[in-house]
């Protein structure tokens, strides 16, 4: 199951808005084939790992088959993965976790024992949840995972008074923000940051096989229309008041634009996640200033920060939240240390919302 974990990871960047799943096929001891999702679309870590027992010459008859994620039970874009291991007559199945999209939920397992096949179900399943947890959030939640990820010097500043920021953390650290960025559906900003840093917002300093959607939050519209971020792979934009004009206008660049105001003023951000959501993103990184930041940690909406500290103090600057004052230490936000990793000079800090 380890092995089939580790086959999992190498789908991070390219199976969305499927799961990540490995498979590995076994019998006596011996390996007969292994597999991983493929691009959507493509085979299924079972289908895969099928194929490549019948490559290396090997019958699977009897064989038990470790995979991540419970075998799917309806036709999507392809064929149901049950279906094919009882039709390969394996002898037992051995899944980490059940899968939580309602159309499969536990029927893959059904089928399997219904065709006589051993089932079990949770080894290893942390890690698998783990594996998956934006598809996991979208699942139960209906929304992604949402991970602030932010640069800062080590008391806590993003930039410097007078907005310069360029570059508080390494290299190393830079092109690990950019893995981070290849492995999410969408990346998020605030207008703030776009006026600001004109950003790409696209990953540029690894390879990867796509682009993640951009997602900018500008609730008056009022982002230039030459902006960088209009440039290559497709952008929404969430505004509270849409100006049609403008909003044609911004259309005709590939850009998409979503009316989901609180009020005239703001967007409710609950109601764009939930879109993200419907749209099948299952991790979001956002990449902002403080006050988008403080607004998704104030309503509850952020599931972990991805932080980079570096080892230099800058003093008055801007900071990284956008937070109320609070009287009592008692009122303070609680998180839970998931990570903490050295990149090259500086710390990576994967801290969880309580």
């Amino acid at each position: 199951m380890q092995l089939a974990l580790e086959l999992s990871e190498r789908a991070l960047l390219h199976a969305t808005p499927n799961p990540r799943v490995g498979c590995v096929i076994v019998r006596d001891g011996q390996i007969l084939g292994e597999g991983f999702t493929q691009r959507p679309g493509g085979n299924h870590a079972e289908i895969e790992a099928l194929h490549d027992a019948r490559h290396r010459g090997h019958d699977v008859y009897g064989a038990t088959v470790y995979i991540s994620l419970e075998p799917c039970s309806h036709f999507g874009r392809t064929p149901p993965c049950a279906t094919a291991l009882i039709e390969a007559r394996v002898g037992r199945v051995v899944a980490a976790v059940e899968d939580p999209n309602p159309q499969v939920s536990g029927r893959g397992m059904e089928m399997l024992r219904g065709a006589g096949i051993d089932v079990r179900c949770g080894l290893l399943r942390q890690e698998a949840i783990e594996a998956n947890v934006g598809f996991f959030s979208r699942m139960n939640r209906g929304r992604p995972w949402v991970r602030i990820k932010i640069a800062a010097s080590l008391d806590g500043r993003t930039a410097l008074q007078n907005g310069m920021s360029k570059w508080i953390t390494s290299e190393a650290a830079r092109t690990d923000g950019h893995v981070w960025r290849a492995r999410s559906c969408a990346i998020m900003t605030g207008i703030g940051t776009a006026r600001i840093d004109n950003p790409l917002l696209s990953v540029h300093r690894i390879e990867t096989v796509r682009q993640p959607l951009k997602v900018l939050v500008d609730s008056r519209l009022s982002i230039e229309e030459d902006a960088r971020l209009f440039d290559g792979n497709p952008v929404l934009v969430a505004c509270a008041r849409c100006d049609e004009a403008r909003a044609a206008r911004l259309q005709r660049k590939n850009v998409q634009v979503f009316a989901c105001g609180a009020d005239d003023k703001r967007i409710d951000l609950s109601a764009l996640l939930l879109e993200l959501g419907r749209r099948g993103i299952n991790e979001l990184q956002v990449e902002a200033g403080a006050t988008l930041n403080g607004s998704l940690l104030r309503e509850a909406l952020a599931d972990e920060l991805l932080l980079y500290l570096a080892p230099v103090l800058i003093g008055p600057g801007r900071s990284m939240l956008d937070l109320p004052i609070l009287e009592d230490l008692a009122q303070a936000q609680s998180l839970r240390l998931h990570e903490v990793t050295r990149i090259g000079p500086d710390l990576r800090i994967r801290a969880r919302l309580q």
